[in-house]
């Protein structure tokens, strides 16, 4: 059994490694979410989004499209999800030029 002294240092310790581990994951998580190449292309996302919206206000563009694109984009965000999750949260330069080449698809069709 131990003793209350053994107790308290065993607590100490183990309170310091949760902790280091709880900031490792979460300066992690925090990296993984603002990696410069899927910043970049989940901000095209944003800005695409944004500009589908503002055509189908300003009726440039019909409904039944504007599903069509958000559904090309939603599919371009899960390929970038899907790639992060295969490569510890980031996407490769490769990737991101695949990404790019899709989204420039989608945006050629937008003010169509």
């Amino acid at each position: 059994m131990l003793k209350n002294s053994s107790k308290a240092i065993l607590i100490t310790v183990l309170t310091g490694f949760i902790g280091i581990s709880a900031t490792s994951a979460m300066a992690e998580t925090k990296f993984e979410k603002t990696h410069p190449a899927r910043d970049q292309v989940n901000d095209r996302l944003a800005k695409q989004d944004q500009r589908i919206h503002r055509e189908v206000k300003e009726g440039d563009m019909s409904k039944q499209k504007a599903e069509k694109l958000h559904k090309a984009d939603h599919k371009i965000r899960q390929e970038e999800r899907n790639m992060a999750a295969h490569n510890g949260g980031h996407i490769t330069k490769q990737e991101q030029n695949t990404l790019n080449k899709q989204e420039n698809s989608v945006s050629k069709k937008i003010g169509k």
